[in-house]
């Protein structure tokens, strides 16, 4: 009874990795495309630098998205990823995913801290919110992010299995992977980032409530107000995806050295559905941003209808005036 229960349990875990991971990796691509659609297209948003960190992030989610999720979703539906067959992919595929995320979770906490200081009243933090600082910033973690996962395309290894030879792409660290799973994964990954964001989204909604005060001009006030709300509001949604991920991740610390079968099969499934959770951060940024801004779903239809609308008639307009010659 237990061995059947058991392999009901890893037969829900693998379901809810190829079908929950195929909805996510597919809206979330479709929504990360529209972010920069929206971003990239608006004036309104090019020279703002907690737009370029959004922007940033959508990017780098999708990146994640396609580098992370995609091929876990072939892991089960398959049986393989791919990184067994070649050697530059096993490493590659896990450096450029760690470069992903930890630059998406950077720009998500700069656009919080950014948001903080454009709606402080002092000067000295309203002058911090430039586009250029936001470039030099994103520059900067950009580069070191780069450099802090070499070891991730050092490490990573084919180990071919005894007995099966099957080939696995694996770290082959031990103290690397000591290092990933108490500091990266717990710290870099969890606690970190939403301490931050927490924190700093906290103070932004304090200082959101004066900015009726202040002599700010109304397109800027109105612009601050958009991006803090869609920022606030993806704070709270990281609560539901990011610290799950991170509680069930020191529950397996523990677990390893359990021999109750049971419970580890539990708690695999656990992971499935929080591991999950975590990718929608990645996913959902965009559908926030529709749901919490009136103003963005205006922006959203300007930009999809009105601005092709447009141009068209104007094209049929030239068309229609030009002189055919005879």
């Amino acid at each position: 009874m237990s061995s059947r229960y058991i392999s009901l349990l890893k037969s829900i875990g693998s379901n809810i990795a190829i079908y929950g991971g195929f909805v996510v990796l597919l809206m979330g691509v479709i929504g990360g495309l529209l972010n920069l659609t929206v971003f990239l297209t608006l004036r309104t948003f090019r020279r703002n630098s907690c737009a370029l960190y959004l922007t940033i992030m959508s990017i780098f989610n999708i990146g994640q998205l396609c580098t992370g999720l995609l091929p876990r979703i072939f892991l089960y539906a398959y049986g393989s990823d791919g990184t067994g067959a070649s050697l530059f992919y096993c490493k590659f595929r896990l450096y450029f995913s760690h470069i992903c995320v930890m630059i998406s979770l950077t720009c998500f906490c700069l656009a919080t801290i950014d948001q903080y200081c454009a709606t402080a009243h002092w000067a000295c933090l309203k002058r911090m919110c430039h586009f250029r600082v936001a470039l030099s910033l994103v520059f900067v973690f950009s580069l070191v992010w780069i450099l802090h996962g070499i070891p991730y395309a050092v490490f990573n290894n084919h180990v071919i299995a005894n007995g099966t030879n099957k080939v696995s792409c694996e770290m082959t660290n031990a103290f690397y992977i000591q290092y990933r799973t108490y500091f990266i994964v717990l710290i870099l990954l969890g606690f970190l980032p939403f301490s931050v964001t927490a924190s700093f989204g906290s103070m932004s909604y304090g200082n959101i409530r004066r900015t009726s005060r202040d002599t700010v001009p109304i397109a800027r006030r109105e612009l601050d107000k958009q991006l803090t709300v869609m920022v606030l509001v993806q704070v709270l949604a990281n609560f539901f995806t990011l610290l799950p991920y991170t509680i069930v991740n020191i529950l397996s610390l523990n677990a390893e050295r359990s021999d109750d079968r049971l419970f580890r099969a539990k708690l695999q499934l656990a992971s499935h559905i929080t591991l999950m959770l975590y990718y929608v951060y990645y996913a959902n940024s965009f559908y926030v941003y529709v749901c919490t801004s009136k103003r963005f779903r205006r922006q959203l239809i300007y930009v999809l209808f009105r601005i092709p609308l447009t141009q068209s008639q104007q094209w049929m307009r030239k068309l229609t005036n030009q002189i055919i010659p005879q």
